[in-house]
């Protein structure tokens, strides 16, 4: 999976190098700057000692001594001014710079941590969209790299971030799947108000309501009739009820007269049932045999497809060689993403892995969110997975 947003600490990530976010003078500081230092021990700080320390927006590398990762690289990013003095650039090139080193050491895993966000207070929403551009723009340029890179976030509110880079997002999981069950919370609350006020609604009917409890106001009640007036009333009714019994009678002899006249119908001859043997020999296109149609279709490279798709090498060619493979739900929403493909096509692809969309589902609904607005970003819809507590795709 080449990019990955987790919550961890970045001191404890087993990767070949870790990156620190570092003053210019590359002798410690505080926050993650610190936390690194400190893991590492003091070689670290005796190696940094000879690098002349490192202007903004570069990264030099080091050993990474008693931490986990072999290596660790040192940037150093801006102090937000405003953002009118270059800091994205600066930012950006932070990221460009490390990412270069850890591909000349032959690094196959690094992780960030969230560069300028801390002490030299960049906005953490626009540090967040500037690190994520820039680490996928590089992965995207360098699809020759077989690299897996995280982005460590420390700490919840960093990833709840998130829901302001998208308060479009927001609102679409509010109408699309907040209204949904909302409505039902609703309505038994509704309905139990219902019970207290007059009792258990009839048992086969949960939707039937007491006539004018129901919003409607119940129908006046009208004094008892006189006696006189009830008797006539009996009087008409019985005679209603015979003439309707008269009718009923002469129509239901109709029927019989009628059906004895009929002929009975031919039975027609049994169909021939088909073997189980028959069925299997009618399978529809597998998933892998649709994936490969459609990347063919869309002219594009199997390397473009699992790139686009945040995938890695070994795990595509798993696909390609087995036309019976079964993905998981999110490798095949994200080769869906990767492809481009429409609603329809998305949910023709899930099918042939045995998977659908629900608007019951959060992670359904962002998807559907994207797709339907025609964002096939596969690192945004990481991004806004990964804001709304979701599993991220690749």
């Amino acid at each position: 999976m080449p990019l990955q947003l987790v919550r961890n600490d970045i001191t404890k990530m087993k990767v070949d190098a870790i990156v620190n976010a570092a003053n210019s003078s590359l002798l410690g500081g505080g926050g993650v700057d610190g936390a690194i230092h400190r893991a590492a021990g003091p070689r670290l700080l005796e190696e940094c000692r000879t690098l002349g320390g490192c202007k903004t927006g570069q990264a030099k590398i080091t050993g990474g001594y008693d931490l986990p990762a072999k290596y660790v690289i040192h940037t150093v990013g801006p102090v937000w001014n405003g953002g009118t003095h270059g800091e994205e650039a600066l930012l950006a090139g932070c990221y460009r710079e490390s990412m270069q080193l850890a591909a000349a050491h032959g690094c196959t895993s690094v992780a960030f941590p969230l560069i300028s966000a801390g002490v030299y207070g960049y906005p953490k929403a626009q540090a967040l969209r500037v690190a994520m551009d820039a680490l996928s723009g590089f992965l995207l340029a360098h699809a020759e790299l077989d690299m897996t890179v995280y982005l460590v976030l420390f700490g919840r509110d960093t990833a709840l971030l998130g829901h302001a880079l998208f308060p479009d997002l927001q609102e679409f999981i509010d109408d699309h799947y907040a209204d949904e069950h909302t409505d039902s919370l609703y309505e038994r609350a509704r309905r139990q108000q219902l019970f207290s006020q007059s009792g258990a609604l009839p048992e086969n009917q949960p939707d039937a309501l007491p006539y004018g409890l129901s919003g409607m106001p119940a129908e006046p009640q009208t004094s008892a009739p006189s006696k006189k007036g009830s008797w006539l009333e009996k009087r008409r009714r019985k005679k209603d009820a015979n003439a309707l019994l008269t009718e009923e009678a002469a129509a239901d002899g109709a029927v019989i007269c009628h059906a004895a006249q009929a002929k009975p119908a031919a039975v027609p001859p049994a169909a021939k049932k088909d073997s189980l043997n028959d069925w299997v020999a009618r399978l529809d296109e597998s998933f892998q045999q649709m994936l490969l149609r459609k990347i063919d279709e869309a002219g594009i490279t199997d390397v473009e497809c699992y790139k686009r798709a945040n995938l890695d090498r070994k795990l595509f060619s798993k696909i390609r060689s087995d036309v019976h493979y079964s993905p998981s739900k999110k490798t095949a929403v994200a080769l869906a993403i990767a492809l481009r493909l429409d609603m329809t096509e998305t949910e023709d692809l899930l099918r042939k892995a045995g998977y659908a969309l629900s608007r019951s589902n959060v992670f359904d609904v962002i998807i559907e969110y994207f797709i339907s607005n025609r964002k096939y970003n596969i690192f945004e819809i990481n991004e806004a997975l990964f804001a709304f507590d979701q599993v991220t795709l690749g």
